[in-house]
């Protein structure tokens, strides 16, 4: 009798836990899961460009100060080339 009620017991739990899992995987299906995925993966590559695009401008400015440097446009050489320019 011990041995039955056990394996009913278990059979039960197993059911159970069955069925939920079974529910769960339907539920991401559905038109809200599927809806709910997909929030959740633009919302992650979203946050992914705008990472990208803040480290794109950091590296433009880095690169501009190097050419406005390397040109003589940074502001410099201002008062030299004011003293030697005459119209």
């Amino acid at each position: 009798m011990t041995r039955r009620l056990f394996y009913v017991a278990l059979g039960a739990t197993v059911g159970v836990i069955v069925v939920r899992r079974a529910s769960q995987a339907a539920a991401r299906f559905t038109p809200v899961g599927v809806q709910n995925t997909l929030a959740g993966a633009f919302s992650g590559l979203a946050e992914s460009i705008r990472d990208f695009t803040a480290e794109m401008r950091v590296a433009m400015a880095e690169r501009e100060a190097e050419l406005r440097e390397g040109l003589g446009l940074d502001g410099s050489n201002d008062a030299i080339d004011a003293d030697s320019y005459r119209p």
